[in-house]
């Protein structure tokens, strides 16, 4: 069963289950007028300081324990790559932002805050806990593989040495190879949890299980343009990592501000 509404392209929509949301089809034009959108919501409402004050402490305590002789190169990228298994989480503020703005209501980076004042924010905070516990898993599972993998080499001296036998080895190979593919699961995993989950408990108080399963149908709804946004979050937050992860502070913002207007695409009112 279905419904029109012309103002997504006249797509029709299929109803949700009894006392859900419904879920509508969408293009891959949709993926790109969204993250269209998160650009003009983060010029309009800058947020990359409160980012910056969360990122580099981050980085300070992986410069420490490097510093203090710890292991810690084989999780650095491990790390680095599971950010976007918790960026929903960061970017909550900034659904709340885009939120505000879509209701013309008034709206700034300390909005961002807001989000503590939602009825939804013990689902919220269910969901944040399921997402931090995938997060460690695969911090468990990255640093298994690569274990199994070195089993036989001896531990690297320093980070030169270390992208030697990462990049100019067989077991380096074989370690990006299962590493990164593993991670594509996790990753596709938490998309297909969180697309639409954490804009929708935003939005209405739906309760955690609904919205994982309004999420779910959403890409299975729509698996091209999902696998296109996926992509695209993969390969901005890549870049934005590489110069000293500055760029992750503007990224990271419109991702999320990209992120909500999917969901107003994919969820109607």
């Amino acid at each position: 069963m279905s419904r029109y509404n012309p103002s997504y392209g006249g797509l029709p929509v299929p109803l949700g289950t009894t006392g859900e949301p419904a879920v509508r089809r969408i293009d891959t034009a949709a993926v790109w007028r969204a993250l269209s959108l998160g650009w003009r919501d983060f010029r309009e409402n800058p947020t990359q300081l409160v980012f910056l004050a969360v990122i580099y402490p981050v980085i300070g305590l992986l410069a420490a324990g490097y510093a203090s002789g710890r292991d810690m190169m084989p999780i650095v990228w491990p790390l680095l790559s599971g950010f976007a298994l918790v960026g929903p989480v960061a970017a909550l503020g900034v659904y709340e932002i885009s939120r505000r703005r879509e209701r013309g209501e008034q709206a700034s980076w300390v909005n961002a805050f807001d989000v503590r004042h939602s009825p939804s924010l013990p689902s919220i905070l269910a969901l944040g806990v399921v997402l931090l516990a995938v997060f460690v898993a695969w911090l468990f599972t990255a640093r298994a593989i690569f274990d199994g993998t070195f089993v036989a080499m001896p531990v690297a001296a320093g980070p030169g040495e270390f992208l030697r036998q990462v990049l100019r080895t067989p077991e380096g190979w074989r370690l990006m190879l299962l590493g990164n593919g593993i991670g594509l699961l996790f990753a596709a995993t938490v998309l297909a949890l969180t697309v639409v989950s954490f804009p929708l408990l935003l939005d209405r108080p739906v309760g955690m299980a609904a919205a994982v399963r309004t999420s779910l149908r959403a890409v299975v709804l729509n698996p091209g343009p999902m696998l296109l946004w996926g992509a695209l979050v993969a390969a901005i937050l890549a870049v934005s990592s590489i110069p000293l992860f500055v760029g992750l502070a503007v990224a990271v913002p419109v991702l999320g501000h990209a992120t909500w207007h999917l969901y107003r695409a994919v969820v109607p009112r």
